[in-house]
């Protein structure tokens, strides 16, 4: 498990850099002058290269990838061109709103989703197997942002018990979460019946209630245990989908989070502000899989990872 944990914290640092060497890149092609658009139409040209320089972005472009390099090896991504704020306290503060939506939200996407995805696996056939899967794609297939728009429409401007903006108390996130957890919600449920039909037909699940065994004992105990490898792999990506914000949402929500940093510094071509918040994301993500992949272990006895493991 060690040499196994290792070697994949050191395939994060090499999938680390070619993340940064190709958005560094993709940002260099992108048509554009950050600076030109930071002083608008006010600089002449002298302006423009002057500023230019004092950022070092008439330096060679691998110079500038060194630097940026060299900075991110300390969290140290520049400064906001718009803002002046310095990238690493953005994303901190950001990030503090995102983890709390993306806490909620998946807590609100696991307590609907799970049970009622082990609910439809023991009702196969019956009518709530069949309205838990309406609603699952329901929940998958509606717009996030739709969503969000008609929840704002029905709690804040109708019945208005909630707020539809903002983050200043707990009852702000409550909206939000319910927009951005409805569709992992829909995709737990729906993975969570198909693993548990999968291993409720095996052997060992007949020959347990054949003993004896409670009803419910045999599901939770013997079948949801090992059926949670797939609904883990699942959980674990939705949840690191949310850590890294919803764009749509927190814009919808005037929510100041990570995702809404990321839309704010694409619009303004912020180059310091979008290599920090997609390094961050591509950070989240590594290590959220690598967590994945070492939990599975601790639910399926007869994984290993030693010598040879994938």
């Amino acid at each position: 498990m060690l040499s196994y944990t290792a070697k994949r914290l050191a395939q994060t640092i090499f999938v680390l850099l070619g993340i940064s060497l190709i958005t560094f890149v993709l940002l260099q092609v992108v048509p554009g002058d950050p600076v030109a658009m930071m002083l608008e139409k006010r600089a002449d040209p002298e302006t423009i290269a002057k500023v230019r320089h004092e950022l070092g972005l008439d330096l060679p472009y691998h110079v500038q990838y060194f630097n940026f390099l060299k900075g991110a090896v300390h969290l140290d991504f520049g400064t906001s061109y718009f803002t002046k704020e310095v990238v690493s306290s953005a994303l901190l503060r950001s990030f503090k709103v995102t983890v709390k939506l993306a806490c909620m939200s998946f807590a609100f996407a696991a307590v609907i989703g799970i049970p009622c995805g082990i609910f439809s696996a023991v009702s196969r056939g019956k009518g709530i197997d069949t309205a838990v899967m309406i609603l699952s794609i329901v929940g998958v297939s509606a717009p996030a942002f739709w969503v969000a728009i008609i929840l704002q429409i029905i709690f804040g401007l109708k019945l208005d018990i909630l707020p539809i903006s903002g983050f200043d108390s707990p009852a702000c996130y409550i909206l939000p979460s319910i927009a951005l957890g409805a569709r992992y919600a829909g995709s737990m449920a729906r993975i969570t019946r198909t693993s548990m039909l999968e291993v409720l037909s095996q052997d060992y699940i007949r020959t347990a209630r054949a003993k004896g065994a409670k009803r419910w004992s045999v599901i939770l105990k013997h079948a949801l245990k090992n059926a949670m490898i797939p609904i883990v792999t699942l959980v674990g990506t939705d949840f690191g989908y949310m850590l890294t914000g919803s764009m749509l949402i927190e814009k919808v929500f005037s929510i100041p989070g990570i995702g809404k940093l990321a839309v704010d510094a694409m619009s303004n071509r912020d180059l310091p502000l979008l290599e920090g918040t997609v390094m961050y994301i591509a950070f989240v993500f590594v290590i959220v899989n690598l967590l994945v992949d070492i939990s599975y272990a601790f639910l399926d006895p007869r994984i290993r990872y030693g010598k040879g493991a994938v």
